[in-house]
């Protein structure tokens, strides 16, 4: 959208920022003085929230003591990413919520181009760029939105425009996990992320698609950085095997969730012919994650019927499918150069 639709006068809002935590004791010793230092640049008033997932390590301990002015709650069993900062996020009290892994490292004007989005009242959040721990590669950025002819929704695409724009404000297909600067009555209406996709991958790709299609937009800016090492805290403590069945598992899922129509009806007929191609392969972790999928089907329709349930008192019927195309032709207007991360 242009800068100039927005008329309201950028105010400071006040931030809760929301951190899961599961065994990360050493990255949070690391990366929590970045945001205790970009809230004091920002100049608002805040609260820091830590979920701990039941962690074996000194985590708790080290919280107590060397951050008391952090509210730390505390899982009594491992639940995975959704249910932990779901925790976080209806306990918070501010007027935005950061959601923030605990392996990223803020700079110190990290708010400070974000609180303009917030004027307008249809937004639902914003992020910023992700670079690795040396600043020279782009890990995320805005994500482009697309729709493949099976009617799979691609997520994996991220770009920037070229030159960035100073009279546009970049949508974005979803907001990263990672870094969301979101509004927190809104995220606390959708319920944070559903906890459907536990333990992890894809939670944050469906719920800024909720937000899409209850009339909210998401957005990227460029000016706002942090910083971020490789897949630290998912690939260091689970196997490549699991991560790909819960990934599989999860977007059959969203999928379930959001198409309608003619897109829905390709594609299961997509998910079909998987089922014949992956077995001609010898590729049985697709079964697994199928069977999975499966295994959550009540819990699907209780998904769809809370998401009925918004939409309706929303008063919003547009498809995702609507949704992207506008999108992409908003955001093709622009020289889009699409990054290879």
């Amino acid at each position: 959208m242009s800068m100039e639709e927005s008329k309201g006068v950028e105010v400071r809002r006040s931030i809760s920022v929301v951190i899961p935590n599961y065994n990360g004791r050493n990255l949070l010793e690391e990366n929590l003085p970045s945001v205790f230092e970009a809230l004091e640049v920002a100049a608002v008033a805040f609260e820091v929230i830590v979920v701990d997932d039941a962690s074996t390590d000194e985590s708790v301990d080290f919280l107590k003591t060397a951050f008391p002015q952090v509210i730390l709650l505390q899982n009594e069993r491992n639940r995975g990413f959704s249910p932990t900062i779901n925790r976080g996020i209806m306990a918070a009290t501010k007027d935005l919520v950061l959601a923030l892994n605990s392996d990223v490292k803020l700079t110190p004007n990290y708010f400070l181009p974000l609180f303009k989005y917030f004027t307008k009242p249809d937004t639902f959040g914003v992020m910023g760029r992700i670079l690795d721990l040396d600043g020279k590669k782009v890990q995320d950025v805005a994500k482009y939105p697309q729709q493949k002819s099976t009617g799979k929704i691609k997520s994996t695409i991220d770009f920037v425009l070229e030159p960035m724009p100073n009279d546009f404000w970049v949508p974005s297909l979803y907001l990263s996990g990672a870094n969301a600067l979101v509004d927190r009555e809104k995220i606390q209406e959708l319920g944070g992320f559903d906890e459907i996709y536990a333990p992890f991958y894809v939670e944050d790709v469906d719920l800024s698609v909720r937000a899409w299609r209850l009339g909210w937009s998401c957005y990227y800016e460029h000016e706002a950085v942090c910083h971020h090492p490789e897949s630290v805290t998912i690939a260091n403590y689970h196997k490549k095997r699991k991560i790909y069945v819960i990934s599989a598992r999860n977007k059959l899922i969203m999928h379930a969730l959001h198409l309608q129509g003619v897109s829905k009806i390709v594609w299961n007929l997509k998910v079909f012919a998987d089922f014949l191609m992956y077995w001609l392969a010898l590729n049985f972790r697709f079964y697994e994650a199928f069977f999975l999928f499966l295994r959550r089907f009540r819990q699907l329709r209780q998904s769809k019927k809370r998401m009925k349930q918004l939409l309706k008192k929303y008063n919003r019927k547009e498809s995702i499918n609507t949704i992207i195309d506008r999108m992409r032709q908003q955001i093709e207007a622009y020289n889009v150069v699409k990054l290879d991360i």
